[in-house]
């Protein structure tokens, strides 16, 4: 081939390259395009980080939760500032309190309420051991350590160990209550929420929010943290009758409303204060907010 077609081929073929890459970026910095990266990746893989402007994150690209922050750059941010927003209305804020969050997965909300510096500190618990690593690694990374206290266990209603079943896609709906035939099942330390507080030296008074989302546990972990159930402590969970069954939903709507008089439910397209005598058992899964 003549030298100058070669060098007119290599020409073109930096144009092309040039043409090629600035189409890719474009594309793969819309939801669409980092959707289509992120569900590409194999499983050599096992982590990555992003920046997402205030804070890093990271994450397995193999897990729901993950590749919804590679797509919007948060996972449900939103509740956070909407539950903290909600909380400043009614009065219910001290800064000098401390949150417990029970079930911190990889540390998504834990950073999104350190960040917005409406607690003192931040006692994260989360069983799962593909999880906590990465619990541990974004506290350390956004220079959170002396806001956030990791504890690597389940909260249960004794101490020991629990079958604890892990979702292979979706690291958040692991659970000590099997959901899927191909979970794996492990054994994960239990502890019950006044052990780890006594263990923590942190009296249940001085909690000012309970964040939770165990997958179906949460009537166990309520069982162990009877003396903030009796100081009407806020709490936010993911309440989920489908989990529960018709008899245990039952059951532990009547227990909560020993503790608790009204509460505030966040269906998908609103907002309703209620009884929680009046909580309803037959949609498979909601959010609520118990009100003191």
């Amino acid at each position: 081939m003549p030298a100058q077609t070669r060098l007119t081929a290599k020409y073109w073929m930096k144009r092309w390259r040039k043409v090629r890459n600035t189409i890719a970026r474009k594309l793969l910095d819309t939801r669409t395009g980092r959707r289509m990266l992120i569900e590409s990746i194999g499983p050599r893989v096992v982590s990555m980080t992003v920046d997402a402007g205030d804070h890093l994150m990271s994450f397995s690209p193999s897990d729901y939760i993950g590749r919804k922050v590679f797509r919007k750059g948060h996972f449900e941010r939103d509740h956070v500032d909407r539950l903290i927003a909600i909380l400043r209305q009614r009065g219910l804020m001290q800064r000098s309190s401390h949150l417990l969050e029970i079930g911190g997965n990889i540390g998504t909300q834990t950073v999104y309420f350190a960040l917005s510096g409406a607690y003192a500190h931040i006692v994260s618990i989360e069983p799962d051991p593909r999880n906590y690593p990465l619990l541990r690694l974004n506290i350390r990374q956004n220079h959170l350590e002396a806001t956030v206290t990791t504890v690597n266990c389940a909260a249960g209603d004794a101490i020991g160990e629990i079958d604890f079943f892990m979702n292979a896609n979706n690291h958040g709906k692991s659970s000590a209550i099997r959901q899927s035939a191909s979970d794996t099942k492990i054994s994960v330390p239990v502890k019950p929420v006044t052990g780890i507080l006594s263990d923590l030296s942190i009296d249940p008074a001085a909690i000012g929010l309970v964040w939770m989302d165990i997958e179906g546990y949460e009537p166990v972990a309520c069982r162990s943290m009877v003396p903030l159930l009796q100081r009407r402590v806020p709490l936010y969970m993911e309440f989920t009758p489908s989990f529960y069954g018709p008899q245990q939903t039952r059951d532990f709507i009547t227990t909560l409303s020993g503790f608790y008089d009204t509460c505030l439910v966040f269906f998908e397209d609103h907002e309703k204060e209620m009884k929680v005598v009046d909580l309803p058992g037959d949609i498979d899964q909601y959010d609520v907010l118990f009100l003191p």
